[in-house]
């Protein structure tokens, strides 16, 4: 089912992506020196689309990222949370050792105890 769901979503995607990259095929010149606009030093001629890829990528990544930092507190939390559950899971499992198995206490209380 999840796999269905996957296509089902992820097809329409691609074929979006693939109808960008083939009706933006012209080359645009991306200069990287804002002082010379006749010959710009450093110059690249490349496909519009590889321009929008890259900078959709390089828009995922700084997300990714700031989302990644901003998510640190949770993380530092959750693995105290879990060292806690750890430490306590091992004393439980300690005091389970220590503690005999057949101990003496009664299985009701007794009659004259409940008239008090």
């Amino acid at each position: 089912m999840i796999r269905f769901l996957k296509a089902l979503i992820l097809l329409p995607v691609a074929i979006l992506i693939v109808l960008l990259a083939v009706a933006n095929r012209a080359p645009v010149t991306l200069s990287l020196d804002p002082f010379s606009q006749e010959a710009p030093e450093f110059a690249f001629q490349l496909p519009l689309f590889a321009v929008i890829f890259a900078a959709v990528m390089l828009g995922v990544v700084i997300g990714g990222t700031a989302t990644w930092f901003a998510q640190g507190k949770n993380r530092k939390s959750r693995r105290q949370l879990r060292r806690e559950a750890r430490q306590l899971r091992y004393e439980t499992e300690r005091l389970k050792a220590q503690t005999p198995s057949n101990t003496n206490l009664p299985a009701t209380i007794p009659a004259q105890a409940r008239s008090i």
